[in-house]
């Protein structure tokens, strides 16, 4: 599954920004590629309106 960071984790909440960093994330436009595992899914759902996903 990749994921790219879309938007700014700037005045998120504290629990946001950590999810997006734990993603691996730390630049806009930045694209990872993870694997689909529950603990992801949770992850990426947290944050999901900073996120494209792509199955």
């Amino acid at each position: 599954m990749k994921i790219t960071l879309k938007r700014s984790v700037i005045g998120r909440p504290g629990y946001q920004v950590k999810t997006v960093q734990a993603l691996g994330l730390k630049k806009i436009g930045q694209t990872r590629e993870v694997s689909d595992t529950p603990a992801v899914r949770g992850m990426v759902n947290t944050v999901k309106h900073l996120l494209e996903v792509q199955e």
